[in-house]
């Protein structure tokens, strides 16, 4: 970028088209709002500090992503975030009941299963691009999408969940 005021813009532009999800990521490792919009805005800072654009749309998202998670885990990892239960405190931000009802079920499954999921159903990753973004092999993100299906549906069809 030749100025920051364009680069400025840049951040900005991004922040628009990626916020939403951006907060989702959050919101499945961490479970309430407060952490949430911390965790946001560390990740558009840390995008406003790295200075240069990226190859395409594409990588932009994938490494928000990345960046979303890796502090969200750095979240958890804090002497406070520990000390808690953080099932105790999950605020779900959702208007429709059964789409809350969703998200709690996949908030229930282990973060193996909970990244894939939501890559794969919420943001529309294909097994490869999960892959990438997980820093994991194909077939195991295969397996990984294969078991998290099997349990969400057991989880859903649960009699107590009807």
């Amino acid at each position: 970028m030749d100025t920051s005021e364009q680069w400025n813009e840049y951040v900005n532009s991004a922040i628009e088209k990626h916020a939403d999800m951006v907060r989702r990521v959050c919101f499945m490792y961490l479970h309430n709002q407060t952490d949430v919009e911390d965790i946001f805005q560390d990740v558009f800072i840390r995008l406003l500090k790295r200075g240069e654009p990226f190859e395409n749309e594409e990588h932009e998202k994938a490494w928000l992503i990345r960046v979303a998670i890796n502090a969200s885990k750095d979240c958890l990892k804090t002497f406070w975030k520990k000390q808690i239960e953080l099932k105790d405190i999950i605020e779900v931000p959702f208007q429709r009941p059964k789409e809350a009802q969703v998200i709690q079920h996949v908030l229930s499954l282990s973060k193996k299963y909970r990244d894939v999921i939501y890559l794969h159903y919420y943001e529309g990753y294909t097994v490869l691009q999960m892959a990438d973004i997980l820093g994991k092999k194909e077939n195991t993100i295969y397996s990984l999408l294969k078991r998290a299906k099997h349990l969400l549906k057991e989880e859903m069809e649960a009699p107590n969940n009807e």
